[in-house]
């Protein structure tokens, strides 16, 4: 069975740094092998005797943390799981530069109750939900979009967005496991 991690907020500022050996440590520590890491962001492939749980998010972000004094949220994906988000992605039609086009995975299934502003208040940004993800065009780019730090508090307790490059990086790495 092969993974994605997802570590947010790595290797973005000077007092985020994780070196590459710390953060394929912490994946060892939790029982991950083969891990390998991506774009030097936070983005790590791995593989797995089963489908990782808390147990191990939470032995890879103490990992992180003993070794680098860096605290950060970690999402462990199995393969299967991750695939779907990706295949499920409703905006592929609507733009055509991929470091515009955003995936932000979710910690969990949306809250009840939660609900996108309105189409016209984020246009010309397009916004879609789907299982455990949130999808995003920014044809203004992505530090420009309307949709606040408030708005992904609303989202759940964690989230962390890749775009469509990364994803399909990350794609690419798991073809070449199977």
């Amino acid at each position: 069975m092969h993974g994605v991690g997802l570590v947010r907020g790595i290797n973005v500022g000077p007092t985020t740094r994780v070196a590459k050996g710390d953060l394929l440590a912490a994946f060892e520590d939790a029982g991950f092998t083969n891990a390998k890491t991506f774009l030097a962001s936070g983005n790590v492939v791995f593989d797995a005797d089963r489908a990782p749980g808390g147990s191990e998010t939470s032995i890879v972000e103490e990992g992180i943390r003993s070794r680098s004094r860096v605290s950060a949220r970690v999402l462990l994906v199995d393969e299967l799981e991750f695939r779907r988000i990706a295949h499920e992605n409703p905006l592929l039609g609507d733009g055509d530069d991929f470091s515009k086009l955003m995936v932000t995975f979710l910690g969990a299934e949306l809250p009840d109750g939660f609900a996108l502003p309105p189409a016209a208040d984020l246009a010309p940004e397009l916004v879609r939900t789907g299982t455990r993800a949130i999808y995003q065009w920014c044809p203004l780019g992505v530090s420009k979009s309307k949709l606040k730090p408030s708005f992904w508090k609303t989202a759940g307790e964690f989230a962390t967005g890749r775009n469509w490059r990364t994803v399909l990086r990350l794609l690419e790495e798991l073809d070449a496991r199977n």
